[in-house]
């Protein structure tokens, strides 16, 4: 599968089940680094290229190598690797990296492995749902067919040592992807946020780290990888994410109990916004798209799917418009083909 093969299809990780509710996707993501070998920000390119081609052997003899596809950030264009940001398959750092880097992807694109980040190898594994204990499994699977081939830098002391010292330890920083509206209309998102800020997760935005909780979705991460498992660090995260989904839940049922018409206005504005509107921009797109998420939670959309809306939210950004339409779109441009597209979606339901 080529790289525009993934706009014909939609991430495993979107295939968010019947109860899923706010919560979107679980992902664990791995850091490790080579033996003895400099920290990719401060490598030369041939000691880069030399880890790209050590890890790329490592995966030739991985009996799963076949299931993934496999890209240099050099080999590909500026809007290519912004294509693969928006599908969550590689950081923003990454893709402003060129030669020595690269990804390989799994073809349900639930596991990728980026080369030359911050470390030397940034490994995810992203689930549906809340499931966070079977990424890491999955994760944990990959790690060790890879580690058969490489040889880490491991302290007895401190871990899987890593080129930013918050990552010690573990390596592992684990996230859950939750839509949160309930708490964003019932101005209770703050509070939550900071109660969750306290006992030492974190809180981001859609696109992770620095990013803005754009259409009301949040990532909710550890941020203490030293000095405790992996399992101890699943379980604690697991814990405050079911008390936000139940606070969410909560606002939800309160909306609905004392103005519920002001929420069925709420969506059904929204939709008639999305079904006419000439032009859309991607920020008013996914705050729109985040209202219709919420009437098929709750009932009011029966005709839609959760994960059909999932996707809009990843097809309407600039890379992927541009890429759909095989061509070079100016801002206002992208705003029509948005409109658009989100047009066509409406008019099949």
């Amino acid at each position: 599968m080529t790289l525009r093969g993934l706009l014909e299809r939609h991430g495993g990780w979107m295939e968010s089940g019947p109860a899923e509710g706010p919560v979107v996707s679980s992902r664990v993501r791995l850091a490790r680094n080579l033996r003895e070998t400099t920290f990719p920000r401060w490598a030369s390119k041939e000691v880069r290229n030399r880890v790209w081609n050590e890890v790329v052997s490592a995966f030739d003899q991985f009996e799963e190598s076949e299931a993934f596809l496999r890209w240099r950030m050099d080999e590909l264009d500026s809007l290519e690797r912004e294509l693969l940001f928006e599908r969550h398959l590689i950081s923003g750092e990454l893709a402003e990296r060129k030669e020595g880097s690269g990804v390989f992807v799994s073809e349900d694109e639930c596991r990728a492995v980026m080369v030359n980040e911050e470390d030397h190898i940034r490994l995810q594994y992203l689930q549906p749902g809340l499931s966070l204990q079977e990424a890491l499994t999955a994760a944990e699977a990959l790690d060790d067919a890879l580690e058969q081939n490489l040889s880490y830098a491991f302290s007895s002391k401190l871990g899987y040592l890593t080129a930013c010292p918050s990552n010690l330890g573990t390596g592992m920083r684990a996230s859950v992807m939750l839509h949160l509206p309930g708490l964003v209309l019932t101005e209770e998102v703050k509070p939550v946020i900071n109660a969750v800020s306290k006992i030492g997760l974190a809180v981001r935005g859609l696109w992770g780290e620095g990013s803005e909780a754009a259409g009301h979705m949040f990532q909710i991460s550890n941020q203490i990888t030293l000095g405790k498992t992996e399992s101890e660090i699943i379980e604690h995260l697991e814990q405050i994410v079911l008390e936000v989904i139940e606070h969410e839940k909560n606002a939800r049922q309160r909306l609905m109990d004392d103005q519920e018409i002001k929420v069925h206005d709420h969506i059904g504005r929204a939709y008639g916004v999305l079904a006419n509107a000439a032009l859309m921009s991607s920020g008013e797109a996914l705050d729109l798209l985040s209202a219709i998420r919420l009437g098929v939670d709750i009932g009011l959309l029966p005709d839609m799917k959760r994960r059909d809306i999932d996707q809009l939210f990843i097809r309407i950004h600039p890379a992927h418009l541009q890429k759909e339409a095989n061509a070079t779109l100016s801002a206002e441009e992208r705003d029509i083909k948005r409109a658009q597209l989100i047009r066509c979606f409406l008019e099949g339901k």
